[in-house]
This record gives structure tokens, C-alpha cells and sequence, in this order.
């Protein structure tokens, strides 16, 4: 007969072998932020292999891809060592024997460094079979060929964008631009933040040089802008959040940064365009 008191099943060690119950993470109530830090993996668009995607600590606004393991440091070359401390990437080494790698340096869609350990040289071939699997089994798609100039002009790969009253320029086409909340799976959300049952912005044509801007001496002085301003203030800020309407009022922390980059005519001048989108409703706005 069992007793209702039975001790607990142990290891040959004395540990338990009752795993502890997991715990979601939780962003605090006082955060800055919504975005969980420890936790921001991804797949590398080009070869489909895991990368995670902390912040770092060199003045570049976007996070770091780095491999998700760490290697040893003396198959790392001199200026690709790479450390992760509470959250946050240092490009530079920490002195102990691991270190990581960008994925740069081993995504088997880019031309590989010219010079690559040999450790390096394996793990970059496994990742290459890896990349065969995902595509002989339909999960990753090969690239597309690159969009002829007209379609880049009637939709532009990175659009200039309006909301709260700042130009930002986005990191997808409007209808890519992907949501960054956390669903209850702890993946990232899947869901667009525009959307159907949503009000929508406008395309129009606004002056290139910004008023907080001196003149530039650019071929066009007009650009082509989705602007957002005539919506109400919680759906503008819907999309500054880069959420989608399910995720607008919910609690869930945020998986990625939000991709929104300030809007400068002397950095982003390549990606001005000066015509609408093929079908966009026309409205010219004045200087």
C-alpha cells in the first residue's frame, strides 16, 4: 500500500528527478520597455538557420545577429568575437575561452570570409546541409529575383512612412511589416500590422526637405509617403508599437524591436520615391 507521504523519486545524486515547472517571462509594470531582452530568436531570412537578435552596445540602432551557441574563441578570428551580457551584445571578446560569432560569417547564402578556421569551415557546411533540408521540404523558399525598377517605384521595398508626426522610414513593404509581440507559444506573432478591419493610411506626396532639415540639393522635391497622421492617436500608435490589432491593448512583452528608423533625405535619399504606388489613392499635399 503507497503511502500518501512517499518520498519524492531521486537521481543516483540526490537530485530530483521532478523537473520545476516552467515560467513565462514577465515584462515588469514599470518597464521602459516591453521588449523581452533574453529572449529574441529568429531564422535567418536568406538560409532559414536559427539567430538570435539581442541589442547591442556600438551605436547601431539594429540588434545583432549572432550565432545561437557559443564557440571557442581560438577558432573565432581576431574581429569577429562577439559577448552577450545580460542581454545585450558587445562586439568585442570577454576573455574567456567562448566567445560568439556573427551569422554573417557563416550563413551559407553569403560568399564565405576568405579566411575561416576550420572549425568554423564544418560548422558552416552543416549549416549548408541544413539550409538543402529546409528547401527540399518546402520551409524555406529561395530568393526571388530582384524586382525590376518599376516595380520598385510603384512599391517601394522600404517605404517612407508619417505617424505622430515624424517621417520614419520602415525595414518592409507596408503590408510585410510584421507584428512584434509575443503570442502565448513565446513565439513572435506572425500577424501584419496592417490590417483589413483596420483604417488604413494614405499615400501622398510631401516635400522632400523636411521642415526641421535645410534644403537639400536632391533631384526631387517631393517624395512619396504612407501617411498615417489622419488616424486616431491609439491606431498611430498602434503602429509605432508595430502591433496588430490583436496585440494593440494586450499585456504580452514584445519578442523584436520595432524596425522604425528616423527618416534622414541625406541617409535614405536612394530609397525616395516620386510617384505613388501603382493604385494608391492620389492626394498631394501642399509645402
Amino acid at each position: 500500500m503507497c503511502s500518501a507521504n512517499a518520498p519524492t523519486p531521486r537521481r543516483w545524486d540526490g537530485t530530483s528527478t521532478r523537473s520545476p515547472r516552467s515560467r513565462s517571462l514577465r515584462v515588469d509594470a514599470d518597464s521602459p520597455t516591453r521588449l523581452v531582452r533574453s529572449a529574441q530568436p529568429g531564422r535567418c531570412p536568406d538560409c532559414g538557420n536559427r539567430v538570435d537578435w539581442p541589442p547591442r552596445t556600438d551605436g547601431d540602432v539594429r540588434p545583432a545577429g549572432l550565432h545561437p551557441h557559443e564557440l571557442p574563441a581560438a577558432a573565432v578570428p581576431a574581429l569577429s568575437p562577439w559577448h552577450v551580457s545580460s542581454g545585450i551584445a558587445h562586439p568585442a571578446h570577454d576573455g574567456t575561452p567562448w566567445c560568439r560569432i556573427p551569422h554573417t560569417v557563416l550563413c551559407p547564402a553569403r560568399r564565405a570570409p576568405a579566411a575561416l578556421t576550420p572549425q568554423l569551415t564544418a560548422l558552416r557546411r552543416h549549416l549548408a546541409l541544413h539550409t538543402r533540408s529546409l528547401i527540399n521540404n518546402g520551409t524555406l523558399t529561395t530568393p526571388a529575383a530582384p524586382p525590376t525598377e518599376r516595380t520598385e517605384t510603384c512599391r517601394p521595398a522600404r517605404p517612407i512612412t508619417r505617424l505622430l508626426g515624424i517621417h520614419y522610414i520602415a525595414s518592409h513593404p507596408i503590408g510585410a511589416i510584421q507584428c512584434v509581440a509575443q503570442t502565448r507559444q513565446r513565439h513572435r506573432c506572425t500577424r501584419p500590422v496592417l490590417d483589413d478591419q483596420a483604417p488604413h493610411g494614405t499615400w501622398t506626396l510631401l516635400p522632400t526637405a523636411l521642415p526641421s532639415h535645410r534644403p537639400l540639393s536632391l533631384p526631387t522635391d517631393r517624395m512619396a509617403v504612407y501617411d498615417l497622421t489622419h488616424l486616431a492617436f491609439a491606431e498611430q500608435l498602434r503602429w509605432r508599437h508595430q502591433h496588430c490589432p490583436d496585440h494593440a491593448t494586450s499585456s504580452a512583452a514584445d519578442l523584436a524591436r520595432t524596425e522604425w528608423e528616423p527618416f534622414d533625405p541625406r541617409l535614405h535619399h536612394q530609397h525616395i520615391h516620386q510617384r505613388l504606388p501603382h493604385g494608391a489613392r492620389k492626394q498631394h499635399h501642399g509645402a
